[in-house]
């Protein structure tokens, strides 16, 4: 039976001091001073066009996405998060993520940013090699990167993710095992590690960069997840890493298949509605000037996700991580029986590739291996 998941909140701060030739976000280089005021008035009129797909529930997460949010100011984002607690309430325990460019930002930020109400950082490094961050269009250096995580740590952060790309152009296993041992050094209780891929409609795209070969990916792919697993780092998703049961509970809440309001230009969103028995994927418009006019009317896109696909979508989020998702959540989060996926999951069981197990479905570690693979059976 369908049941109302956990409420998380994305914001999307769609402006970024110069564009990364890999990046594909919905992303735009700030041309002088950012309608800092505008915007903010726009995403609280946003959120609350919003309220009633909330039906009632208080947030669980918010998360600061972009582009680049440490561009606003601790006002700004203090001004958000007050008008976020008025619309929709908070639960006690909160986590409220912001990320940070290390080349916007400084420890007075970082201060503001704490008291404001964030909770946990996600510092975009990437790697701590300047000629990497250089191939890729980064604005800071390996200082700078280090500096902004130490910056993070004395405004009083405790909760940091260091985001960090391996199979750069030319890379080295070597050079990608210190870009994780400089990581693990810094007091960082979270690593996202994923590999750099090429995505249209990007620079890297149109001119692509020499990438490792397939044999080195997969080397330092192997190299790198023992030298975290070696330093106490946990992998709980596919590309995150965490140290003291400390995951990334947004994150959590999308691949569990929760709900999440997007909110800001281009954010995406994906809510359950109760009386209607579907879940729906919304969206809003992308262009931050067009977003500033619809102010109370962004959604741009709101559609029923299929029967057919709402399965796959459930799978495809819940065997990423790498315990897998509670069975009791497919009935309560889909709205289908368990028996549309009993074939496709004993036959994984047959090959090896999905745990028998009676609380959730999981992957075994060959499955984990071949995941994608796995997906295709549903």
């Amino acid at each position: 039976m369908l049941t109302l998941p956990p409420l998380s909140l994305y914001i999307h701060i769609p402006w970024c001091i110069k564009k990364c030739p890999y990046c594909d976000f919905n992303s735009h280089k700030a041309n002088g001073a950012l309608p800092e005021q505008e915007y903010v008035a726009a995403l609280i009129a946003d959120m609350q066009s919003d309220l009633h797909l909330a039906q009632g529930r208080k947030l669980t997460t918010i998360f600061f996405g972009g582009g680049t949010p440490s561009l606003f100011s601790g006002a700004a984002i203090g001004t958000i998060l007050n008008a976020a607690e008025r619309i929709f309430g908070f639960h006690s325990n909160i986590e409220i993520t912001l990320e940070a460019n290390p080349g916007a930002v400084d420890e007075k930020k970082f201060v503001d940013f704490s008291l404001a109400g964030v909770n946990r950082l996600s510092i975009g490094v990437q790697s701590f090699n300047n000629t990497h961050l250089s191939r890729l269009g980064r604005i800071h250096g390996d200082k700078e990167a280090l500096n902004a995580i130490r910056s993070a740590q004395h405004a009083g952060f405790d909760n940091i993710n260091v985001d960090l790309m391996h199979g750069l152009p030319e890379q080295t296993i070597e050079q990608a095992e210190s870009d994780i041992s400089i990581a693990v050094n810094s007091g960082a209780v979270h690593i996202s590690w994923y590999q750099l891929t090429i995505e249209p409609n990007t620079e890297f795209f149109s001119r692509p960069p020499p990438l490792p070969v397939d044999d080195r990916l997969a080397d330092i792919q192997h190299a790198g997840m023992i030298l975290l697993k070696d330093n106490e780092f946990e992998q709980y998703e596919v590309s995150a890493f965490c140290k003291n049961n400390r995951p990334s509970e947004h994150n959590m809440n999308y691949w569990t298949f929760g709900d999440y309001l997007g909110i800001g230009a281009g954010a995406h969103g994906k809510i359950t509605q109760l009386d209607k028995k579907v879940s729906i994927r919304t969206a809003k418009t992308r262009q931050p000037e067009h977003y500033l006019t619809r102010i109370g009317t962004a959604i741009v896109k709101q559609d029923i996700i299929d029967t057919n696909e709402i399965a796959v979508e459930f799978m495809m989020n819940g065997l990423r991580l790498k315990h897998g998702v509670p069975r009791a959540f497919f009935p309560r989060r889909t709205g289908l029986e368990p028996t549309s996926i009993d074939i496709a999951c004993l036959q994984l069981q047959s090959q090896g590739l999905i745990e028998k197990s009676n609380t959730h479905y999981c992957t075994t570690e060959l499955g984990y291996r071949f995941l994608n693979s796995v997906l295709q059976h549903f």
